[in-house]
């Protein structure tokens, strides 16, 4: 168990259907934590954490060197609604965001666009899950 992690976050890690060889997107990683105990739990996976937020993705990269240089975890900054997948780069097979308002209903426009960029980088079945509310909730993408 990783001690970077609170118990809202390892709750949320253990809710998601997480096997080793997955390929995960996580929205809005903050500095990581998340991203980095997923990436602990799927081994031969990979992680890709995106946000929005050029101070988040500096404060994840310097806490998950370890990840980074393992293969495990990679970091984007782009916001949701933008995100795209990279030429040639392989669909995720979940997607998890927590506290992301452009998909937990704060902002409906932005969510409109946001899951229609995550249903292009997810492969076919897929799933996304999203914190409402404190709890963790399938949602579809559409």
């Amino acid at each position: 168990m990783s001690p970077d992690i609170s118990a809202r976050l390892r709750a949320v890690a253990d809710a998601l259907p997480l096997r080793p060889g997955l390929r995960v997107l996580e929205i809005g990683c903050g500095p990581g934590a998340l991203a980095r105990e997923i990436a602990r739990r799927i081994a031969g996976g990979h992680v890709l954490a995106i946000d929005r937020s050029a101070r988040a993705i500096a404060q994840a990269a310097a806490l998950s060197q370890k990840e980074i240089a393992a293969g495990r975890l990679s970091l984007r900054r782009v916001a949701v609604e933008d995100f795209e997948l990279a030429r040639g780069e392989a669909c995720f097979d979940l997607a998890v965001a927590v506290r992301v308002g452009a998909l937990d209903g704060r902002h409906p426009e932005a969510g409109r666009r946001a899951r229609a960029c995550i249903a292009g980088a997810l492969r076919p079945g897929g799933r996304l899950f999203v914190d409402v509310d404190g709890r963790l909730r399938e949602i579809e993408c559409k």
